[in-house]
């Protein structure tokens, strides 16, 4: 009886989740579909205890004890959120205490502290049996302060006369400040750079780089750097703070105006929407979208400054992320949510304090991007702005998406107009129906501070059948379970 109870009561859930309405045929996967997870990888976990000399997990400006172990034992961890990516901070052989990877030493060697060559290529190995894609962040225009080549007279043309790294407006953390700058425009430098990419592509199979700072890397250098690693790699992808060829530029706009308009309630989001109709006038650009790196104020942080509660103020942010054009960024800890203090040097990684509505939400908000090709690939058209209530719409061939991000202090509503006839809109993340009135408009009301993502779709009416299935299934349980009863009480009667 309890196997059949079990079956019955499958067969609706099996048939709720089967081909959901508005979903479009698998394509091909682009880097445009990916969502990426930054790691900190000295900050993420600490795998084995054999390369832990000298951690001093009280000091901030130490190593923590995080390795590319670590990593790999919590890839399943990643991937369950439903991340296709990761990227990791720089591996490569740093000085004395740079626990963050941006002081190089050597370029073609791994830092002691994280593992070795052989560690890099299984974490790539193991990432890529579970169908994710990994990204090493590369500072190619920088060296640390004590590398040999600072005194190599052979070397004194491959640095520029003055360093402008870490100058950025929008930097926190000083890890840059004031390093070596190398002169990018040096063939002596491109060839040793091109080199050292090519070391680690084939040793570790790597699927992409990550390379640090707009306004310190040549437009022209960046081409021929793209040009090169792809020869290497056939698809191989970069991030990078400006326009490229095989990959994804970093949008600093997005995080100027998104981190600050979705920090506090009330905001407007009218800025965070002239982004996009200013951007997506750039002709072939894939923007990669961030809220708060590990060198800028960590948005929860922010959202605690503000006296709000962060995970309410991410729910908004990343749902406006995950669903803008381009592809989403989330730097590790997000799901918690890290706030670093007012110091924001970077914490260890606590994977008992996850938030789990945090998780689930990022865990729906990938599975959307790869279930609804419009999230990914689609234009996008601002339907309404007022205050801190925005309405945009997202559009691929038959797919149409509606994102509403109620950022005001009250509840909000509008009536969108400008949909075919017998639709409605179904919530993906709140559950709710949306349907044609009879002006043939579709009201739409948002909570305070809430936010939901709709596929519009063919009116379903109320599924009767569906309906009736179910309360048939109830209703043979409830005469199962009194049967069963019955006969229960008559074999104790029998016996006495």
């Amino acid at each position: 009886m309890r196997k059949i109870r079990t079956i019955l009561l499958s067969i609706p859930l099996l048939l709720f989740f089967a081909n959901p309405a508005g979903a479009a045929e698998k394509e091909d996967q682009a880097w445009q579909d990916e969502s990426i997870y930054y790691i900190m990888v000295d900050r993420f976990m600490n795998g084995v205890a054999h390369n832990d000399q000298g951690i001093n997990i009280k000091d901030g400006e130490a190593f923590h004890g995080g390795d590319l172990q670590g990593v790999i034992e919590q890839l399943d961890y990643i991937k369950d959120m439903g991340f296709t990516s990761i990227c990791l901070s720089p591996i490569m052989d740093n000085q004395k205490r740079g626990y963050h990877g941006f002081w190089v030493e050597d370029f073609m060697k791994t830092e002691e502290h994280f593992g070795t060559m052989k560690d890099a290529e299984r974490l790539v190995q193991e990432a890529h049996k579970r169908n994710m894609k990994v990204i090493f962040e590369f500072p190619v225009n920088f060296t640390g302060n004590e590398h040999p080549w600072l005194n190599d007279s052979n070397k004194e043309n491959w640095y520029k006369e003055s360093s402008t790294a870490g100058e950025d407006d929008h930097l926190h953390n000083s890890w840059l400040k004031g390093l070596p700058e190398l002169n990018l425009d040096n063939k002596e430098v491109q060839n040793y750079l091109f080199k050292a990419a090519d070391y680690w592509i084939k040793n570790t199979n790597v699927d992409g780089f990550k390379l640090e700072r707009k306004g310190e890397i040549p437009a022209e250098f960046i081409q021929v750097f793209a040009s090169h690693v792809n020869s290497t790699k056939n698809g191989f992808f970069l991030l990078s703070h400006s326009e490229n060829m095989i990959g994804a530029r970093l949008h600093d706009g997005y995080y100027r105006t998104a981190s600050e308009a979705f920090s506090d309630a009330g905001n407007s989001l009218q800025d965070v929407n002239e982004v996009w109709n200013m951007e997506l006038n750039i002709k072939g650009s894939v923007w990669a979208n961030y809220i708060d790196n590990l060198q800028t104020l960590r948005f929860a942080h922010r959202a605690v400054t503000n006296q709000k509660n962060p995970a309410t103020r991410l729910n908004l942010a990343l749902t406006y992320t995950f669903t803008a054009p381009g592809l989403p960024i989330v730097t590790y800890g997000t799901e918690v949510p890290l706030d670093p203090g007012a110091d924001q040097a970077p914490k260890m990684m606590d994977f008992k304090a996850a938030n789990e509505d945090l998780s689930k939400l990022l865990e729906k908000l990938n599975a959307m991007r790869q279930e609804f090709p419009a999230l990914t690939k689609g234009d996008f058209k601002q339907l309404y702005h007022d205050s801190g209530f925005a309405v945009f719409k997202r559009t691929y061939q038959n797919n149409t998406m509606i994102i509403a991000i109620n950022n005001d202090t009250k509840t909000r509503a509008i009536t969108i107009q400008d949909l075919p006839e017998q639709q409605q809109l179904r919530g993906l993340l709140l559950d709710g129906v949306v349907r044609q009135s009879q002006d043939g408009g579709y009201k739409l009301g948002m909570d305070r501070e809430t936010a939901d993502v709709f596929v519009v779709e063919n009116d379903q009416g109320y599924n009767w059948l569906f309906i009736g299935f179910v309360g048939g299934v109830l209703g043979l349980f409830v005469v199962a379970v009194a049967w069963l009863s019955r006969k229960s009480k008559s074999s104790k009667e029998d016996r006495e």
